[in-house]
């Protein structure tokens, strides 16, 4: 048998071909490989993924020096990698006894695991090559033969589709969550514990990302499964991954559509500050960095406080995770930061507001040159889309030339957020398409906002009431607007009373000053329809709503020593509010024009 040495490439192709093929055996990964007639001999050539191998069955779990050969060999991972090893595989796990065939197996697990996380060379290209292995192995793990292998291996093929930035990305986070449940049928709570607290954990953040489906149901899917796992994986037993999952458990918060959205916000970052308490720089530096930049993004959106103090956590916790998330390090991670980072200068309240909008320009440009079309398709967008809003704020140069830039910007995050594969995101560029066309300069007025009211009307097929309550009322108002620009105010005046309706009946916190804004607007267009007796009660409408959300929702209850009679009276107060609120509820359904 022939014996060759790791690199030994050229030595290796003189001896064996010389020998007679009876005697062409092979060590491959420490394996005696025979090599039989119908295989013909290029098959068995030593390239770049064999060497690789070899060196992760001599390594005896110590792998640094893999990693040195993936630093120094990145170009290579290319997509030819995925023919070589479904090739190398078909050479040789079909020929082997199954002990071997499943030692191969597991040399091949290896070096997916190693690609997943590799952060060299093409993202795109690691994860194919990894999926590829996976799939490869799957066909030696036989479910009965080997259930803890084959489970393991459909969690990690998961993982491996979930982050999938080739094919299509709704197909592949069904792909995640049907080999996560497949998982799950062999890690079961009773048996395997540990194992199933990390698969619930990944299944939530597929279900944090499912395309498919309700998105609020997915949310709730996502947020049972953290609470699942955090059900077993206590902070006493498994403090890292306990932190791992209430940044994830935050995640969903973060995005919930059920529920106030106040609350969800809070949770949210109650669950990223119980993370931090594990995840610390000093111990966790990756983790701790994730998860401020997390909770930056949770302060930016919050609702309770005071927007301006809240803006400036975000920016501090943006610029305190960049320190770790380098671009040298971790590209990735650096631009997703930077891009955060811009979302927080374009809401700045503090300073000059011309300055903090270039700041946000110059941070979404930064992150586009690591996040590429070609390599990241869909942060690209996301990028671009929110470059798009900065320009139709931006108050330097001019306005003309700024929108002009801002539709762009909107129309090329589209090539890639179509309905059809991100529904969601493809909603919201065209709601910010259409504000965009609403507000340009250039061109027919008339024709743009007809453009304008195109792109809102194609929102609200996805934003419906049921599935984003408050994309759909939001949305609604802006289309109310662009009616009214258009003197269509009939129009108007139906769309913004499914607004009020929507208003008065949804859960979460809205903005004083938009409630408002939707009423006056409202008023604005009884009155050019001559419906006054209408805009008198939209009037009173107006006033209620602002009462029971001051004394309801925000649930404001006196502290301190209170004497008996203030409370009784605040109490008929609250009563005489629900009453008034039902009335006019009433009267609006049975009532008239």
């Amino acid at each position: 048998m022939a014996n060759f040495t790791v690199g030994d490439e050229e030595g290796a192709t003189e001896q064996f071909s010389k020998l007679p093929r009876r005697d062409r055996l092979v060590d491959i990964d420490g394996i005696s490989l025979s090599i039989p007639d119908e295989v013909p001999l290029t098959t068995v050539e030593l390239d770049f993924l064999q060497r690789l191998l070899q060196v992760i069955s001599n390594s005896n779990d110590n792998l640094e020096m893999v990693y040195q050969i993936l630093h120094e060999n990145s170009d290579k991972l290319d997509t030819s990698s995925t023919d070589s090893l479904r090739e190398y595989a078909e050479n040789f796990i079909r020929i082997e006894e199954l002990e071997q065939a499943r030692a191969i197996a597991k040399n091949i697990t290896t070096l997916s695991y190693i690609l997943l996380q590799f952060p060299l060379g093409s993202r795109a290209n690691n994860l194919e090559i990894a999926i590829t292995g996976y799939e490869i192995t799957l066909e030696v793990y036989a479910r009965k033969a080997f259930p803890q292998d084959w489970a393991k291996t459909q969690n990690d093929l998961g993982i491996a589709y979930r982050n999938r930035i080739k094919g299509d990305k709704a197909n592949n986070i069904e792909v995640a969550i049907s080999a996560f449940l497949a998982a799950l049928e062999v890690y079961t709570r009773e048996a395997f514990p540990q194992q199933w607290v990390g698969i619930q954990n990944n299944l939530g953040n597929a279900y944090s990302d499912r395309i498919r489906g309700s998105k609020a149901k997915n949310l709730e899917a996502a947020i049972s499964a953290f609470r699942a796992a955090l059900s077993v994986s206590t902070r006493e037993a498994f403090p890292q991954q306990w932190a791992s999952i209430q940044n994830n458990l935050g995640n969903a918060y973060l995005d919930r559509i059920r529920g106030d959205k106040a609350e969800n916000l809070e949770a949210a970052i109650s669950a990223y500050q119980a993370a931090l308490s594990i995840s610390t720089r000093e111990a966790f530096p990756q983790d701790w960095a994730e998860t401020i930049n997390n909770l930056g993004f949770a302060y930016k959106n919050r609702i309770r406080g005071n927007k301006a103090e809240n803006i400036e956590t975000a920016i501090s916790a943006f610029q305190d995770a960049l320190e770790v998330y380098t671009r040298e390090a971790f590209p990735q991670d650096w631009a997703e930061t930077i891009n955060n980072l811009g979302l927080a200068y374009k809401d700045r309240i503090l300073g000059e507001k011309a300055e903090n909008i270039e700041t946000a320009i110059s941070a979404f440009q930064d992150a586009l040159e690591v996040y590429t079309r070609e390599a990241f398709p869909q942060d690209w967008a996301e990028t671009i889309n929110n470059l798009g809003l900065a320009y139709k704020d931006r108050i330097l140069g001019e306005k003309a030339e700024n929108i002009e830039d801002a539709i762009s910007a909107l129309r090329s995050a589209l090539e890639v957020y179509t309905r059809e594969a991100f529904p969601q995101d493809w909603a919201a560029v065209q709601k910010n398409l259409g504000t965009a066309y609403s507000n340009r300069i250039r061109g027919e007025r008339a024709e743009n906002v007809e453009i304008a009211i195109g792109c809102f009307l194609g929102s609200l097929e996805v934003y419906t009431h049921e599935a984003f309550p408050q994309n759909y009322l939001e949305t609604l108002f802006d289309l109310g607007l662009a009616y009214q620009s258009n003197q269509q105010f009939r129009d108007a005046y139906n769309t913004l009373a499914k607004a009020i309706e929507t208003l008065e009946s949804v859960q979460g916190a809205i903005l004083p000053s938009f409630s408002k804004n939707i009423y006056q607007s409202m008023v604005k267009s009884c009155l050019k329809l001559g419906y006054t007796d209408k805009a008198v009660e939209y009037v009173e409408r107006s006033k209620a709503h602002s009462l029971v959300k001051l004394f309801t929702n925000y649930n404001l209850y006196p502290k301190g020593n209170i004497p008996d009679s203030v409370l009784n009276e605040l109490k008929h107060l609250r009563l005489e509010i629900s009453r008034e609120q039902l009335r006019l509820e009433a009267k609006n359904k049975h009532g008239k024009r």
